[in-house]
């Protein structure tokens, strides 16, 4: 959705509604002048609304107004025109209000975008991100062996490197995959000619990822489309996990875990 505030350049205090029914998507909002109230209505029913989680992320040169939460005519401060927080992401409850956007005086609005991608999601699968109060924690068994079933992508491989970014407080964690049994985005791709799978997983720098030996069962969420890490045990590890639970026939899915 891209609206224009060229057109109201006479209506400088002009309100203009938005709606959007996708579930993730962008807005671009050239030249912002006035306001913009962002309607998010997606299509499911208004009884899951109190369910969902809307994440916003800026893009990294959007500037020329302030992003609100608004709700019966309170205005909350989500992003200030002009923060420079690369990466950062913004959630909160789809209850808790709707997106109002209004524009800052300028003297040249002819340079302004102001831009965001949004997601809309389940609760509990948005407290699993890098909301969560110990991102770094190791996962329990049951909580692996529920990810595994729940996860966008499940593989297992080896870190081939980490490179990290100080800037954006995240570590890319450079993965080869020997085993691809789910992938929700064709993250994990063959590359060149040796016929090996590749892909990248973001983590938070502060979990200290660093390149090691052996396999991992990686498993986690696409997230502005990135893969992001949630669980991942050492493959030999989760192996163990899978057969006691699979005994004890407590394991939640079924996955060939060899």
């Amino acid at each position: 959705s891209s609206p224009s505030g060229l057109t109201h350049e006479s209506h400088k205090k002009d309100v203009e509604q938005v709606y959007l029914r996708c579930s993730e998507g962008s807005i671009e909002w050239m030249y912002p002048t006035g306001a913009l109230i962002v309607n998010l209505r997606p299509n499911t029913s208004p009884a899951s609304y109190k369910r969902l989680t809307v994440c916003i992320k800026p893009f990294k040169d959007s500037a020329g107004a302030n992003i609100y939460l608004e709700k019966t005519g309170e205005l909350k401060l989500l992003v200030r025109d002009g923060d420079r927080s690369p990466s950062k992401v913004y959630c909160f409850g789809y209850d808790q209000g709707g997106l109002f956007i209004e524009a800052t005086p300028q003297q040249d609005i002819s340079r302004k975008i102001t831009g965001f991608q949004y997601e809309l999601m389940n609760k509990g699968i948005a407290s699993d991100l890098h909301t969560v109060s110990a991102p770094c924690r190791p996962c329990s068994d049951t909580e692996v062996l529920l990810a595994v079933c729940t996860s966008d992508f499940v593989i297992r491989g080896s870190i081939q490197d980490v490179t990290n970014q100080a800037e954006e407080q995240e570590s890319i964690i450079h993965v080869g995959v020997n085993k691809l049994y789910r992938q929700k985005s064709k993250v994990f791709q063959l590359t060149g000619e040796s016929g090996n799978w590749r892909g990248q997983i973001k983590t938070l720098l502060e979990c200290g990822v660093k390149p090691g030996d052996g396999d991992f069962l990686f498993t986690g969420r696409m997230h502005f489309g990135e893969a992001r890490l949630g669980c991942a045990p050492r493959f030999k590890d989760f192996q163990r996990m899978y057969r006691e639970a699979k005994d004890k026939g407590l394991n939640p899915c079924e996955i060939g875990p060899d």
